[in-house]
Order: structure tokens, then sequence, then C-alpha cells
């Protein structure tokens, strides 16, 4: 960098920690806004866009090959308008030209993404990761500018002109939108079902080949498949699943918590990114696998889980952070991997013998053909018989040979963590944090999901509005359809396991908010971005669900829920001109539609309310018992207060002595129960015995 040039360029200035990891490139780089996109029209400049985010590995690559670099950055400077991007802050930005990427290379892109713009928005190029030099079949980096560049002022006016189609093009990826005039039915869960075991993996687990994504909300729609029809291979594809995962390499067998994906089908490396938003749904998905299975091997899984979330994930003030990155030392993976001598070295001889046996280090290195990734390779059963010992004896010896390696992996330089707090990646982890929390009746994991959402009240509340990031004491950025749609699901979930009387009333005040500002009225369903959002080149309305469900379908899904607790039909209305909207698209091509699948299902067949309310002694007994049974067209509430205080659906009399439950299924309520055993025969067959 020449010496009067400045140490830090404009993404000095953002919260963003990947911004920031750029903020020393000699690249002028802007942040999304106005001072590039006026700065692009004042010149007629394209605009070179550069989305990534601060785990990513590929990311880091490129910008030590390419951003750093003085040449390629003055190439750039010349040439371009630099606009780098979080796509973790900005989704609504990475959606539109994820999509682009697709239409242009008819395969989907991923990250760094790297799009080149007009200065009116519209891409006409895309690609993903190029090297700075020609290799992998890529051109260089720097030849690719100048030909992009080239391109657009030989082709000027071809590509303005094309600006119409690119945006019918866009549109034309939308959901069909015209609402169904049919009925809505169970055929299209039927035949979503029908999907999966198509796709299943019974070897491995899972859905597909590699690469392999968790996907916790497909496994979420078998599990209520089976409890609403009893179809056996619904739960034998989510159990296996969940299995499967928990043995192999996506999972942490150190440190507890999953890793974002696998590379292969047999989940045994992956890519060592380690994300909130996977390891909300799957803490909830293994809480209620144990509930349907009692099998201990996945309450070891949502224990080490949750463990890992508040132990390194959860900041002081209480949000919860949003990553930790793939590298260490500039190596993907190397802080997670071993050597089957450091381990020994570490370990008694009875020690290394389990673990070496178990997790497969007495076997070939199974990462990059030099290092040992631990996973499960022969199940501790068939250890103890191996070597001749105590099955409770090797778990003990186990236990306490992962406690001495944690202790030797976290005197290790560690990865790279992103502090930014993220409204919707903060919904979902406590969703599941609080749903797992009343099935395992911990108070410590209670309180860590309150701690985040009232830090979420606090600080990123504002005006009846949500700010989407925060970080360093600032919050920001007008906040998305995910985020409202996921952080009402987690109140319901809250009020649920650990009622408090302002639960509902914020509830309503974020449906009321989500109603407002996106949705589509007159064609149904919600918008990703508000209706006072920027501007920007195409609106998404997503249906699909992608490693997170889709706002829509959870939007309905918690709607649906809220008017059942308030009374209110105008949640119904709006989930059911949603479910309308998509409900074509969701029956004809029904993969990837889960979320909103499940959404059906509540739709159909309206879940049942308990309200539990009495003596609080008891209540807490029933609660506990009844959250430990996977119902999930069940919601148990135990309000405090007296009826009048209440919102309808929760407005059930106090008994003069004890505990009573009164249970209603829409608006038919049953007469009051007064034990445990007959609700339980109530929840059965829908009558009392």
């Amino acid at each position: 960098m020449p010496t009067d040039a400045p140490a830090t360029n404009r993404l000095a200035q953002e919260t963003s920690p990947y911004l920031q990891q750029h903020a020393t490139n000699p690249v002028d780089w802007y942040p999304w806004g106005a001072e590039a996109l006026h700065r692009a029209r004042a010149e007629r400049k394209p605009i070179l866009l550069s989305i990534g985010y601060s785990a990513c590995h590929w990311c880091h690559v490129m910008a030590h090959e390419s951003f750093e670099d003085p040449e390629v950055a003055a190439l750039m400077n010349r040439l371009y308008v630099n606009i780098k991007v979080d796509r973790e802050e900005r989704p609504d930005i990475d959606q539109i030209y994820q999509t682009a990427h697709q239409l242009f290379n008819q395969r989907p892109g991923g990250w760094p993404l790297t799009v080149f713009l007009t200065p009116e928005q519209m891409p006409f190029f895309a690609g993903t990761y190029f090297p700075k030099a020609a290799r992998y079949g890529l051109p260089g980096f720097p030849q690719l500018l100048e030909r992009v560049a080239a391109y657009y002022v030989e082709h000027s006016e071809e590509i303005q002109q094309r600006s119409g189609e690119v945006q019918a093009a866009l549109a034309r990826t939308l959901a069909d939108e015209e609402a169904a005039a049919d009925e809505l039915s169970e055929l299209a869960l039927d035949v979503a079902l029908d999907m999966l075991k198509a796709n299943f993996d019974a070897v491995n687990g899972g859905f597909g080949d590699a690469p392999k994504f968790p996907h916790p909300v497909d496994i979420d729609f078998a599990m209520r498949r089976h409890a609403a029809t009893g179809d056996e291979q619904a739960r034998e594809m989510a159990l296996t699943t969940l299995q499967k995962m928990a043995e192999g390499g996506v999972y942490d067998h150190i440190g507890g918590g999953f890793y974002r994906y696998s590379v292969d089908a047999s989940w045994t490396i992956p890519h060592f990114e380690k994300m909130l938003y996977d390891n909300g749904p799957l803490l909830r998905v293994y809480a209620d696998a144990w509930c349907v299975s009692n099998d201990g091997a996945f309450a070891r899984v949502a224990e080490e889980t949750a463990a890992w979330v508040m132990g390194e994930m959860q900041s002081p003030e209480g949000g919860y952070y949003s990553s930790l990155d793939a590298d260490s030392e500039g190596e993907e993976g190397r802080f997670y991997v071993w050597s089957p001598a450091e381990v020994a070295a570490l370990l008694t001889d009875d020690e290394y013998d389990v673990v070496s046996k178990h997790y497969g280090l007495d076997g070939p290195p199974n990462f990059e053909d030099k290092a040992w990734h631990l996973r499960v390779v022969q199940p501790l059963d068939a250890v103890a018989k191996r070597l001749q010992r105590d099955p409770a004896a090797c778990e003990a010896t186990l236990a306490g040979a992962r406690a001495k390696l944690h202790a030797a992996r976290d005197g290790r330089a560690r990865p790279g963590r992103d502090e930014k707090v993220l409204v919707s990646w903060n919904a979902l982890m406590i969703q599941g944090m609080a749903g797992a929390a009343a099935v395992f009746d911990r108070p410590d994991w209670m309180a860590s999901a309150r701690r985040a959402m009232d830090f979420i009240r606090r600080e990123m509340w504002r005006d009846e509005r949500l700010l989407a990031t925060y970080k360093d004491g600032r919050a920001h950025l007008n906040a998305y359809l995910d985020d409202y749609a996921f952080l009402l699901a987690a109140q319901l979930e809250l009020a649920q396991a650990d009622y408090r009387a302002d639960d509902l009333p914020f509830a309503v005040a974020l449906a009321d908010a989500l109603l407002e500002h996106f949705e589509d009225v007159e064609r149904g369903g919600f918008h990703f971005t508000s209706h006072d959002h920027e501007a920007l080149f195409h609106r998404p309305k997503p249906a699909h669900d992608s490693a997170m469900p889709s706002g829509n379908g959870v939007a309905t899904f918690a709607l649906q829920r809220l008017a059942h607790v308030t009374g209110d039909t105008r949640y119904l209305d709006a989930a059911e001109r949603t479910l309308r909207a998509f409900y074509r698209n969701m029956a004809a091509h029904p993969s990837g539609f889960a979320s909103l699948m499940i959404a059906l299902t509540e739709y159909l067949e309206p879940p049942r309310t308990v309200v539990l309310r009495g003596d609080a002694t008891a209540i807490a007994a029933w609660r506990a018992a009844l959250a430990r049974e996977y119902r999930p067209s069940v919601m148990v509430h135990a309000p405090s207060g007296e009826a009048g205080t209440l919102p309808p659906g929760l407005a059930k009399p106090q008994p003069a002595e004890g505990a009573t439950a009164y249970v209603c299924h829409g608006l038919s309520c049953l007469a009051p129960v007064a034990s445990l055993e007959s609700l339980r025969a109530v929840l059965q067959t829908g009558q009392i015995q």
C-alpha cells in the first residue's frame, strides 16, 4: 500500500466483523449504501459487489490472494466502485444476487459471491471464488476484472436494455402466487413425505448425496408426520439421520455443537464453520428425538450442544454470537483435528485404547491424508467387547479422556468468533434452547434463552420495530421477515415453557408489525423486506427453506398458534392467505417446503391447547411430565394471574384446590380434567375417560 494511503478504509466504521476484516485492504471498499450507489451513477462506473461472511474459508482465501494485494486493489479501484457486503447482516442483498448467479450460471452460488452490477444495481456477470492466477478452470481475478470492465464499456447500451429481462427472470423465480381456489388438503403433505423418502440415504442418514446439510426442518417434518399418521418410515428417517449425524464428524465430539455441513455423504468431514442458526433447531430436534426414542445418545448431544452455546456463544450482555470460523492459524480445521501421537501423549494407555478404537485413530487419516478428525468408527459397546471391559467403565473412561482432550484443545489458537448478534439467528437458538429446557427440565438452559430474549427486547426493539444486527453497543439495519417470524415463534415457545405476563403482549406486537410491514394482503404471503425498506433491484418473497426454515413458513405457523391463544382471527386469515399463495407450488413441487408443510398440518388440524391452572407445584410436575412426551400438535400453557387478566385462549378459572387442565381444540373445549392420568387419556383419545 502506498505510504500516503489511509491505514483503513470505510469498512472500519462498520459493526460487521466480516467487513472489519477488510478494513485494512488497499481496496477502496464501500459498505452497501447511498454513497457507493451515488458514486457509481455519477461516474457511470460498474459496481464490483463482493458478498461473504466472517466464518467463510474461501472468503479468507480470496481476500488474502487478491484484496490484500496492492496491484489487484489498484485495478479494482480504477475500474469499479467496490462494495463489500456481509451476507449475514444483509440477507436481502445476498438473496437477490445468489438468485442472479443461479440464473446466469444454472448452478447454485455460494460464498464469496462476486457479482458485477450496473450503477442501477442490475447484475450482468456473477461468479463465486476467483483465484488470483488462473487455476481450477477459473480465470485469474485480475484478468477477469479487465475483461468485465471492457465488456461493460463496449456493451453498455445492450446491458442497460437487458435490465427488464433480468428483472422478469428474477420475478419468475418467485412462487406462483395465484391463490389456490381448491381446498388445501393433506395430499401435499403426503407427496412431501414421499419425496423425503425417495431422497433418504438409508445407509448414512440424511437426504441426498454430498455435500450434506443437516436441514433440521426436514427432520422435524418427518417426526411430525410420524406423530400424526403413525408412519414408521418417517420416524426411522428422522432418528437414523440424527444418529448418523451425532456419530459423524459433522458433530464436535470434544466441544459439542454441529458444524455447518459435511463435504461427504457419510457425515465424516465437515466444513468446519459452526453457525448459530444450525445449532438452535438441531438442539430442539434432538430433544424431540429423545422424547420419541428415549435414546440417551440424543440427550447427550442436546446437553453438550447447549453447554457449548452457553459457554462459547452467549455474550455477557445476553445475546448469542453468530458463528465460529472454519480457520485458525490460516488453516481450515486446524483447531479441531488430531494426530494419534498427540492424543496418546495426553491420555493414559487405558484411555487411549478406548479413544483410538472408538474414534478411528487406529485407522488411516481421514482429513487431507495427514490428520484425524474424530467421528465414531466403532460404537462404545463394541469397543468394550473388543477390549473385554465393562461397558459402563468404558463410558467413564471415554468421558475422562474427552475432558482431557477438551482442555488441551482449548489451549490451541482458537478460530475467530463473529460476535455480532442477529435477531433471526438468536430467535432460532432461543426457541431451541427453551424447547430443550422444557424437555430436560433444565432451568439453566431456560435462563439462557430468557437472557437472549431480554437482550433483544432491550437493545433491538425500538418504536415497535426490530433492528436486525447488534455489535459493540450499536444496533442498526431495518429488520427482515425472518427476524419477526422467527422471534415470534421463539416468544411463543418461551410463553409455553416459562410463562411471563408480558410474553403474549410482546408476541402480539411482533405479529402486528409483521402484518403491517411485510404482508402482501392482495396476493398473500410475506415479503422478505418491509414495505418501507430501501428499494433494491428485486423484492423476494421466499417460500423455500434453505439452511434455515422459510420466513413465510415460520410466520404462518406462529401466527396460527398465536390466534389460538389470543382468539384474534386476523392472524388465522393472514396465515391462510399465505398457504393459499404458495399451495400450488407446494403441492406440485413439495421439496424444500417443509416449514410451510408443518404450518399446513396445523391449518388442516388445529393444535390442541392445554391450559394448566391451580397449585404451582402440581402444575410444574404436570408440565414437566408432558414436556417429556412427544406431542408436537399440543400447546401447553401454565399462565399465572387471574382469568380476567389473561388472553381469551388462556382465560380459564383457577380451581379451589389442586390443579386442573383445560383442553381446547379450535373453538371447542372439553370439561376440566383433574388428574395427569386423565389428561394423558384425553390427549390420546380426544375424550374424557
